[in-house]
């Protein structure tokens, strides 16, 4: 009887030992062009975080950023004004962390009961690490493509099947995540239909290229 009351013992060890290791390495997030974070996102806001909380409302608690808003691109039919965003505090939950009373960052989610939620599958960046062609999408360039489809290519051959795609090949390039389509390209909806890369940084640099180009 000892023997299998140590058996179970061990057997109970194991399992919990799994579960931490799956709650360490829980968090996994497919790469995301930033115009595909825009689109799928409730809220974007450029925001100063302030302050922080932690709530204790399940086995990790739940982290409440206090922000100041500095301006809203995408959801003023949800919420009128961002003044708190959360997101896990674990982050093996892909909780994601703000630095406080440091930096303007850009911040995106999702509205569940009037809460703003983000989390690090979601698109947050220090406002002075994006791109200007990056900030000009986020003010308007994004929302003229949350019609067509950035086609991610991770090996070739890859092609795009379809008048209203884009392929994203950045995940091909030695230079690594986020590349040069990631930083300085949007994928813009044109004529009958069809989309292609736009990329517009200066008024002597605006050309619109072939969709399987760059």
């Amino acid at each position: 009887m000892q023997s299998v009351y140590q058996h179970l013992i061990s057997l109970l060890f194991v399992f919990s030992s799994l579960q931490v290791n799956q709650l360490t390495e829980g968090c996994s997030c497919a790469l995301t062009h930033p115009q595909d974070a825009f689109c799928n996102s409730d809220i974007v806001i450029r925001a100063k975080v302030v302050g922080k909380k932690l709530l204790r409302d399940g086995p990790f608690g739940t982290m409440r950023y206090t922000v100041k808003q500095m301006k809203m691109y995408k959801g003023f039919d949800k919420v009128q004004h961002v003044q708190h965003i959360y997101t896990d505090a674990s982050e093996s939950l892909c909780g994601v962390k703000f630095d406080i009373n440091k930096y303007q960052y850009l911040i995106t989610g999702r509205v569940y009961d009037d809460k703003v939620y983000t989390g690090l599958c979601n698109f947050n960046e220090r406002w002075e690490r994006l791109s200007l062609a990056q900030k000009k999408g986020i003010n308007h360039r994004y929302q003229l493509g949350c019609n067509c489809r950035i086609k991610p290519c991770h090996y070739l051959p890859c092609f795009v099947t379809s008048k209203n795609e884009c392929l994203w090949t950045d995940m091909l390039s030695h230079f690594g995540y986020p590349g040069y389509q990631s930083r300085h390209y949007a994928c813009i909806a044109q004529k009958e239909g069809y989309c292609s890369w736009y990329r517009g940084m200066t008024a002597r640099d605006k050309t619109t290229i072939n969709a399987t180009d760059p």
